[in-house]
């Protein structure tokens, strides 16, 4: 495989490494790959400016503020090529990092889904390591962080991408990397090779990653107990965070129960075990004022922030179910589901938008998700309409709905034994063929009967959207229903489809 098949997607806030990261790609020799994707995750603010000679083609997309999971999964999506490597924006690839990941990805075999850069952790010569310059170091270790890291766009798409559930920068690799290996497929380490300078922050930073302790949790319910062995993630010091809280909480329990002395016990307890935590931190680092000054104070939070975010995760993805991700693609039935039912319309100007639906295809159009239209156009073989009014009405359609993807219409009456009127597969499989997607990714939206049991025919997922015209048997009987289009593009957005 040439590199010109493979996309670099770079989920962003903004920060200042960004413009490291674009100068090393600028500079770098080899050949380019086919583009950049930077993934914008702010909220707000002024526009990316990436542009700089010796860059391969950039497109800026922007998510709103999701998350690194949802930044990722807007980057692969919207990228067309057979391969996808990731680089976070502080990381500063090689000199040659172009032609290395040329070679690591030429020839790969077909169960090889992923390939790992080699990440160097630069830490200080003149002195010893911080504790959070000694965490950053761990990363070069890790297994299959995205810091730098080349998946197959087909492995992402098998298992719906980077699960979105997991809110930081944490766990989010392992569990994808864990679900890829789960079909079948291997991941193997490339060549090429990537720095991770250590960021700057400020002194409470370990204290606000105890928020991946809830991670954890939720990996645990999705993977089983031996899951950080298979993705190589030691267990730390939890067990002991969570006998500190306990000797905490009794010591003020038993304080308050007018018991002394084993209120005092439970203290001591409790003292002892956060020094033993700070000696630990504070014996391999610099040892100056500020560092024992910040590890004497966060070694005392850490152990109930800790034990806090585990109860939070407990709580929280109690009832959690496999990650499915969004579909590949998304089919709309036109008439009664997109647009107000004109019975044999060939008319544009009648062609009115229901409510919402603007608002619902431009959602799955921001997620990456593309569209389409399958429609049954009985009344070309009818002749009450031509095939030239029917395609005047899709024209108006996406004048006023923006472009679809794929457009499939059966002009054929209901006594013709075609294969492409719904319920039949036909204009569903003949759309997913089209765009190139596998109809157990694609989710059918329609207002009757036909279009999910042409969805179920094809081996897609179909959704129906009842109006007064649908039949009370063909709701009882379709798997899955919403009262609106809003409801049910909601609902394959959140992964329910």
């Amino acid at each position: 495989m040439g590199i010109e098949q493979c996309s670099v997607v770079v989920p962003t806030v903004g920060r200042p490494s960004l413009d490291v990261l674009l100068d090393a790609l600028a500079a770098a020799s080899g050949p380019r790959p086919a583009e950049i994707v930077l993934v914008d995750d702010r909220p707000s603010g002024e526009p990316l400016r990436p542009e700089r000679p010796g860059l391969p083609p950039v497109r800026v997309v922007r998510t709103g503020g999701g998350g690194p999971a949802r930044a990722r999964n807007l980057g692969w999506r919207t990228a067309r090529t057979e391969w996808i490597a990731f680089l976070d924006d502080d990381v500063v690839p090689g000199p040659d990092w172009y032609s290395r990941l040329a070679a690591d990805l030429a020839d790969l075999p077909v169960d090889v889904a992923g390939s790992q850069g080699r990440i160097r952790v630069p830490l200080p010569e003149h002195r010893r390591p911080t504790d959070w310059e000694r965490g950053t170091a761990g990363l070069a270790t890790s297994a299959w962080i995205t810091a730098d890291l080349a998946y197959r766009r087909a492995a992402l798409a098998a298992v719906g991408g980077f699960d979105e559930r997991f809110p930081h920068a944490f766990r989010e690799d392992s569990d994808l990397a864990l679900r890829v290996v789960d079909t079948g497929a291997r991941l193997v380490r490339g060549q090429r090779r990537t720095t991770h300078p250590v960021r700057p922050v400020d002194r409470w930073v370990s204290v606000r990653v105890q928020a991946g302790n809830a991670d954890d949790v939720l990996m645990r319910r999705l993977h089983g107990r031996g899951w950080r062995e298979r993705a190589a993630a030691p267990l730390g010091r939890r067990p002991q965070h969570l006998a500190v809280t306990a000797a905490g909480l009794a010591a003020v329990g038993l304080a308050a129960a007018r018991r002394p002395r084993a209120a005092a016990a439970a203290a001591l307890a409790w003292a002892a075990a956060t020094a033993e935590f700070a000696r630990a931190r504070i014996a391999p680092g610099p040892r100056d004022r500020a560092e024992v000054a910040t590890m004497l104070a966060t070694s005392a939070l850490i152990p109930p922030l800790a034990t806090w975010h585990v109860l939070r995760g407990v709580v929280r993805h109690r009832r959690v179910r496999p990650w499915r991700g969004l579909p590949d693609l998304v089919l709309f039935d036109r008439d009664g589901t997109l647009v107000r039912d004109y019975p044999y319309n060939g008319d544009p100007e009648l062609v009115k938008p229901v409510p919402g639906a603007r608002e619902a295809v431009d959602a799955l159009r921001a997620r990456g998700v593309r569209v389409g239209v399958v429609s049954n156009q009985s009344g070309v073989a009818r002749g009450l309409i031509t095939r030239e009014q029917v395609d005047a009405c899709t024209s108006r359609l996406a004048e006023l709905l923006g472009p679809f993807h794929t457009v499939q219409v059966c002009p054929h009456g209901p006594d013709d034994g075609c294969t492409c009127r719904k319920p039949a597969p036909g204009l569903v499989e003949a759309a997913c063929a089209e765009a190139g997607v596998d109809p157990a990714r694609c989710v059918v939206i329609g207002d009757i009967g036909a279009d999910v049991e042409a969805a179920a025919a094809a081996g897609a997922a179909g959704i129906l959207v009842p109006t007064p015209v649908t039949r009370r048997s063909e709701v009882d009987a379709a798997p899955r229903r919403a009262a609106t289009l809003t409801e049910a593009v909601d609902a394959v957005l959140a992964g329910e489809w």
